[in-house]
């Protein structure tokens, strides 16, 4: 079985688009992936298009094989985009490995360590207050953030994670100087921002209540004197499930791990086990959040088998459509030292429509399919029904 032909597709998705990629064998197996150009740099369609041509008559069921062979012209450039691309290959071959099969992807990866991954409501409240056109209800005030708890309590999650919003001062918007929003290099905020940021904690807090947990996250948001003046100040009389946040500095990281009451989470910006490896060395972390949509499912689990290594759990990046979220299942329920799942609960309203099958969602968690490959797939029509537009902002900001 080799390689035949290697697509990509796209729709539109409200604040971005969501981008595929399709790969189809000389016996007419397909094999489906996902890949981003919105939280990631924009332009990975035409890196995965111009590489495209590599894969052409390799063996379609080698991954790894075809990693490699990809890999090595790459090697002065092994990180950014051209690892997302060889992520987006690798996990669309083993969709398609699968598929020739007749197995669920998890069966590849060692088999399924539970029938259930348990997941946290991701951006809850963020994506209303973002995007009200959107997603509804739509969030103007501290009200909403509470009613928007007293949902994930209602709906049976046992954790939330939400951003750090301004309120009080007219509509209440994110707060992202790591993202340019407001712009504000020095990445340090004051005690008005800290009682805004506190004040949309509590809110949430309040609605969920003393059982549900709460995450926050602080992006890119602080170098690290202002990351421990946000912890300090945020933790203070708040337990947190976790706190995350993005370094690209190992010792610092550790030294804020440290001085935090509470876990750190982070990491999801790294690609491959050599950018992760310094992280564990310096007992950086308390969960290693592992992007599988970037680095591609087969990679992504050697670095959670590397993190097994110095007792470190992980949780899998998932901000995407169904797609991703269904490689992300299989990812998280074949890897022994899982936290927990990222997951987006507030839809599109043609979100559903995109895909053969959605994730099926139960008491908190998504249940493991056991279909062929990911067990999903797009719709191809149903893409070409929402034609891909042109995205000039960033992350809807």
């Amino acid at each position: 079985m080799k390689i035949e032909r290697a697509e990509t597709l796209s729709c539109d998705a409200g604040w971005r688009n969501y981008n595929f990629l399709k790969i189809t064998a000389d016996d007419g197996t397909v094999g489906w992936s996902e890949f981003d150009e919105a939280f990631g740099p924009p332009g990975l369609s035409a890196v995965i298009e111009r590489l495209a041509p590599r894969l052409i008559g390799l063996p379609a069921r080698e991954h790894e094989s075809v990693f490699t062979t990809l890999m090595s012209p790459l090697r002065p450039t092994p990180y950014g985009m051209s690892t997302a691309a060889l992520g987006a290959f690798e996990n669309a071959l083993l969709d398609l490995k699968a598929r020739s099969l007749g197995i669920p992807c998890h069966e590849l990866l060692g088999g399924k360590q539970r029938d259930d991954v348990p997941i946290y409501w991701s951006h809850c409240a963020s994506w209303r207050i973002n995007h009200p056109h959107l997603y509804s209800p739509a969030i103007d005030s501290l009200e909403g953030v509470k009613a928007a708890g007293e949902e994930a309590r209602a709906a049976g999650f046992s954790a939330v994670k939400t951003n750090l919003f301004i309120h009080g001062d007219g509509k209440p918007r994110q707060w992202m100087p790591g993202f340019g929003a407001p712009h504000q290099p020095g990445l340090t905020c004051d005690t008005k921002l800290l009682k805004s940021f506190r004040a949309h904690l509590e809110a949430l807090r309040d609605g969920a209540g003393p059982d549900v947990e709460v995450l926050v996250d602080l992006n890119f948001n602080g170098r690290t004197d202002g990351f421990l003046k946000l912890i300090r100040a945020l933790e203070k009389d708040f337990p947190f499930f976790w706190i995350e946040l993005d370094s690209y500095n190992p010792a610092a990281l550790a030294y804020i791990r440290q001085q935090s009451n509470s876990p750190i989470a982070a990491l999801e910006t790294l690609f491959g086990l050599r950018q992760y490896l310094p992280y564990f060395q310096a007992q950086a972390v308390d969960i290693a959040i592992i992007d599988a949509v970037w680095n591609g499912v087969w990679q992504s689990m050697k670095i959670a088998n590397a993190a097994d290594a110095f007792d470190v759990n992980v949780a899998p990046h998932n901000f995407y459509s169904h797609l991703a979220t269904m490689m992300n299942v299989h990812f998280a329920a074949a890897t022994p030292n899982l936290r927990v799942m990222e997951h987006d609960v507030d839809r599109l309203a043609w979100d559903e429509e995109l895909f053969t099958v959605a994730p099926q969602i139960r008491n908190g968690s998504i249940a493991v399919p056991d279909a062929p490959g990911w067990g999903t797939e797009p719709k191809e029509d149903a893409l070409k029904a929402h034609p891909a537009k042109e995205i000039k902002g960033y992350l809807g900001l």
